[in-house]
């Protein structure tokens, strides 16, 4: 049973939330969201917003609170294979009542079908609100190119405070 390591970003200015599944081996290496290489998720943001894309963590945090962006992961824990998300069994969903009483949270987002499975099947009931599921910015997910994305994902920038 891997436990969740990254704590949430957000503060009182956050507007909308973004939410993964449970973070990667990279991610988890890392000790922050989407640290895998290939993972687009940080190309897509900034691309959305029109910024240079952030290389550090004090940058990547940076961007998400300048653009008013609550980012968290569905699952607390769970057992993964790796960073198979078909591997997944045994989830214990992440308390979203830690953002959703602080932050002024009025759209959530999930980053790809697997986060919105999880989300409708455990945390929705919790929170009474609905998700909406953008395409996965996963390097598995490649039949979507990074302009499909973009495309796809400004969705999040008319949605900000």
């Amino acid at each position: 049973m891997l436990i969740h390591p990254i704590a949430p970003v957000f503060d009182d200015r956050s507007g909308i939330l973004i939410l993964g599944s449970f973070p990667s081996v990279r991610s988890r290496e890392a000790n922050f969201f989407y640290g895998h290489p290939q993972n687009r998720f940080w190309k897509v943001t900034s691309a959305v917003f029109e910024e240079e894309t952030p290389d550090t963590v004090e940058k990547k945090k940076e961007f998400l609170l300048r653009n008013h962006i609550a980012v968290w992961d569905v699952i607390r824990s769970c057992d993964i294979e790796g960073s198979s998300d078909s591997s997944i069994r045994n989830v214990v969903p992440n308390d979203l009542s830690l953002i959703l009483d602080k932050a002024p949270i009025h759209t959530i987002y999930v980053n790809g079908k697997t986060a919105y499975r999880y989300y409708t099947k455990y945390t929705e009931k919790m929170t009474g609100r609905p998700a909406v599921c953008l395409p996965s910015t996963s390097p598995a997910n490649a039949s979507w190119t990074l302009e499909k994305l973009i495309c796809e994902w400004k969705c999040i920038r008319d949605e900000r405070i």
